[in-house]
């Protein structure tokens, strides 16, 4: 950041009063600009023994599979930006089931939150960002072809998890790669 939104000045990094850590502080109306991390909220859709994921056709992992999922937006909640994500991408209507996974990645200040779903209709088809979407069964997820590593974690911990049943929270923070 070089010049402050609110005034238009620039901007120095400095520790303000009562404060434990570098902001990006206006040297002319002297607010202070906070940055903090970013909520990736998306959804688990799940019909019948199968997974929907999409394939992205933007980078980052261009071409690769993932779950729908995207940046939460101002004045909506994780549930709501998990749903209209999964439109935006997918085309598909759900059903929120819960929380599954939150992926905390501290190194590129990233929040991720993925719900179980399920679909409300077996319509859906690729949307703006989004290549290709197909049902996979757990024999058929291209495994190899995951655009992130926390999208086979999720995967590997859901099919593990329907059989009995039992959805606990998973949780992880990752210190490398996706």
């Amino acid at each position: 950041m070089n010049y402050c939104s609110q005034c238009g000045n620039p901007v120095i990094e400095k520790i303000p009063a009562g404060d434990n850590r570098e902001r990006f502080v206006c040297l002319g109306c002297g607010i202070v600009h906070y940055s903090n991390p970013n909520i990736i909220t998306g959804c688990l859709v799940t019909h019948d023994d199968s997974v929907l994921l999409c394939q992205r056709s933007i980078s980052p992992q261009k071409g690769l599979w993932t779950l729908p999922a995207g940046f939460m937006e101002n004045n909506e909640t994780v549930a709501e930006g998990a749903i209209r994500e999964t439109l935006e991408e997918t085309r598909a209507n759900v059903s929120i089931e819960g929380i599954y996974s939150l992926y905390d990645i501290p190194h590129i200040s990233q929040l991720y939150i993925f719900h179980r779903a399920e679909l409300v209709s077996h319509s859906f088809e690729p949307g703006e960002e989004t290549s290709d979407v197909r049902l996979f069964r757990e024999c058929e997820v291209p495994w190899d072809e995951l655009a992130f590593s926390i999208i086979g974690d999720t995967l590997r911990h859901y099919f593990s998890d329907r059989h009995s049943k039992e959805f606990p929270v998973r949780t992880k923070t990752c210190f490398d790669r996706l």
